[in-house]
Protein backbone atom coordinates (compact mmCIF):
# COMPACT_ATOMS: atom_id res chain seq x y z
CA UNK A 1 0.00 0.00 0.00
CA UNK A 2 1.09 3.56 -1.08
CA UNK A 3 1.53 5.83 1.95
CA UNK A 4 1.30 8.91 -0.85
CA UNK A 5 -2.17 7.86 -1.83
CA UNK A 6 -3.99 11.09 0.03
CA UNK A 7 -1.49 13.43 -1.58
CA UNK A 8 -2.48 14.93 -5.04
CA UNK A 9 0.56 13.76 -7.42
CA UNK A 10 2.66 16.50 -8.20
CA UNK A 11 1.40 18.76 -11.27
CA UNK A 12 -2.08 18.18 -9.79
CA UNK A 13 -3.64 21.14 -10.48
CA UNK A 14 -4.77 22.57 -7.14
CA UNK A 15 -8.18 23.95 -8.10
CA UNK A 16 -10.15 21.17 -10.58
CA UNK A 17 -10.74 22.16 -14.24
CA UNK A 18 -14.28 23.56 -14.75
CA UNK A 19 -16.95 21.70 -17.11
CA UNK A 20 -16.36 24.62 -19.77
CA UNK A 21 -17.18 22.49 -22.94
CA UNK A 22 -21.08 21.95 -21.00
CA UNK A 23 -23.90 24.00 -22.95
CA UNK A 24 -24.47 24.60 -19.58
CA UNK A 25 -21.58 26.65 -18.50
CA UNK A 26 -21.52 30.23 -19.90
CA UNK A 27 -25.06 31.01 -18.78
CA UNK A 28 -23.66 29.71 -15.08
CA UNK A 29 -21.23 31.98 -15.44
CA UNK A 30 -22.97 34.87 -16.41
CA UNK A 31 -25.13 34.02 -13.42
CA UNK A 32 -22.25 33.77 -11.13
CA UNK A 33 -21.71 37.27 -12.25
CA UNK A 34 -24.82 38.90 -10.89
CA UNK A 35 -23.33 38.11 -7.48
CA UNK A 36 -21.64 40.79 -5.54
CA UNK A 37 -19.09 40.87 -2.73
CA UNK A 38 -20.77 43.95 -0.48
CA UNK A 39 -17.27 45.06 0.19
CA UNK A 40 -16.02 45.01 -3.28
CA UNK A 41 -17.44 46.85 -6.50
CA UNK A 42 -16.64 43.67 -8.45
CA UNK A 43 -18.64 40.02 -9.24
CA UNK A 44 -17.41 37.37 -7.73
CA UNK A 45 -16.77 35.59 -11.22
CA UNK A 46 -14.58 38.25 -11.86
CA UNK A 47 -12.59 38.84 -8.66
CA UNK A 48 -11.42 35.02 -8.76
CA UNK A 49 -13.56 33.37 -6.31
CA UNK A 50 -15.59 30.50 -8.15
CA UNK A 51 -12.59 27.85 -8.52
CA UNK A 52 -14.52 25.39 -10.30
CA UNK A 53 -17.89 24.86 -12.20
CA UNK A 54 -18.54 21.44 -12.39
CA UNK A 55 -21.63 19.80 -14.51
CA UNK A 56 -22.41 16.48 -15.20
CA UNK A 57 -24.44 14.18 -17.82
CA UNK A 58 -27.59 15.12 -15.76
CA UNK A 59 -27.23 19.24 -15.31
CA UNK A 60 -26.29 18.66 -11.67
CA UNK A 61 -23.93 21.62 -10.99
CA UNK A 62 -21.20 21.25 -8.07
CA UNK A 63 -19.87 25.03 -7.71
CA UNK A 64 -16.70 25.37 -5.63
CA UNK A 65 -15.56 28.85 -4.28
CA UNK A 66 -13.89 31.05 -1.50
CA UNK A 67 -14.11 34.10 -0.48
CA UNK A 68 -11.01 36.92 0.01
CA UNK A 69 -10.90 36.27 3.51
CA UNK A 70 -12.13 33.24 5.97
CA UNK A 71 -13.12 36.39 8.41
CA UNK A 72 -15.73 37.83 5.52
CA UNK A 73 -18.94 38.99 7.21
CA UNK A 74 -21.06 36.76 3.81
CA UNK A 75 -19.04 33.88 4.65
CA UNK A 76 -22.09 31.97 5.54
CA UNK A 77 -24.78 33.70 2.65
CA UNK A 78 -22.72 33.83 -0.31
CA UNK A 79 -22.71 29.84 -1.08
CA UNK A 80 -26.47 30.74 -0.90
CA UNK A 81 -26.31 33.79 -3.18
CA UNK A 82 -24.64 31.80 -5.29
CA UNK A 83 -26.84 28.80 -5.54
CA UNK A 84 -30.01 30.77 -6.21
CA UNK A 85 -28.52 32.76 -9.28
CA UNK A 86 -27.50 29.28 -10.94
CA UNK A 87 -30.77 27.50 -9.93
CA UNK A 88 -33.09 29.17 -11.89
CA UNK A 89 -31.40 28.37 -15.09
CA UNK A 90 -33.26 26.56 -17.54
CA UNK A 91 -31.75 23.35 -17.72
CA UNK A 92 -30.16 22.90 -14.64
CA UNK A 93 -31.08 20.10 -11.98
CA UNK A 94 -29.72 20.88 -9.09
CA UNK A 95 -26.96 23.09 -7.47
CA UNK A 96 -24.96 22.42 -4.80
CA UNK A 97 -22.05 25.75 -3.79
CA UNK A 98 -18.81 24.31 -1.35
CA UNK A 99 -17.17 26.99 0.32
CA UNK A 100 -12.99 25.78 0.57
CA UNK A 101 -9.93 27.71 1.74
CA UNK A 102 -7.66 25.94 -0.18
CA UNK A 103 -6.09 27.00 -2.12
CA UNK A 104 -5.57 30.16 -0.51
CA UNK A 105 -8.02 32.82 -2.99
CA UNK A 106 -5.11 35.61 -3.90
CA UNK A 107 -5.40 38.56 -6.06
CA UNK A 108 -3.90 37.27 -8.59
CA UNK A 109 -6.94 35.30 -9.30
CA UNK A 110 -8.86 38.12 -10.27
CA UNK A 111 -10.03 38.73 -13.86
CA UNK A 112 -7.83 41.89 -15.90
CA UNK A 113 -11.39 43.75 -15.63
CA UNK A 114 -11.58 43.40 -11.72
CA UNK A 115 -8.45 44.75 -11.54
CA UNK A 116 -8.80 47.63 -13.83
CA UNK A 117 -12.23 48.40 -11.76
CA UNK A 118 -10.45 48.51 -8.66
CA UNK A 119 -7.33 50.24 -9.61
CA UNK A 120 -5.15 47.68 -9.43
CA UNK A 121 -3.87 47.95 -13.19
Amino acid sequence: MNANTDMPMEGTPLIKPSSTEHPLYDSIVEACRTVHDPEIPVNIYDLGLIYTIDIDDEANVQITMSLTAPGCPVAGEMPGWVAEAVEPLPGVKTVNVELVWEPQWGMDMMSDEARLELGFM
